[in-house]
């Protein structure tokens, strides 16, 4: 099975935030997916962790050598048709991206933002929630 992942799950594991060890048994054995624009995203959390002073180069160091580590197959999405989903959604392009991701491929996606859980269910795309 394919799963699509955002930022905020894999920061959570790469953080050994407290939602890591339930995250790690729902995505076993699955393909994990995800937009490329992720990538990125993940150096913008944790920049936004240095400003906020909630983590250390070497900390975040530690945590890339795990992110490299997990087998995330990155993906390209369609501009314009992220793009639509944007405007129809009234969210950022970046979450869009993974909208998009989520029905090219007929994945669900597994985050831990509501509102883009939320907003995942309206179009129709299969969710995995974490509890």
């Amino acid at each position: 099975m394919k799963v699509v992942v955002d930022t905020s799950v894999i920061i959570a594991v790469i953080a050994n935030e407290p939602e890591k060890q339930k995250i790690v048994k729902i995505t076993e054995g699955t393909t994990l997916l995800t937009p490329s624009s992720v990538y990125w995203e993940i150096g913008n959390a944790f920049s936004a962790m240095f400003r906020r002073g909630k983590a250390y180069f070497k900390e975040v160091n530690k945590a890339l050598a795990i992110f490299k580590k997990i087998p995330i197959r990155f993906v390209d999405v369609e501009l314009e048709k992220s793009l639509k989903i944007a405007k129809e959604t009234n969210m950022y392009c970046y979450d869009a991206y993974l909208l998009r991701c989520c029905q090219k491929y007929n994945s669900p996606l597994i985050t831990l933002d509501k509102k883009l859980l939320n907003v995942a269910k309206t179009l129709s795309i299969e969710v995995i929630e974490v509890k």
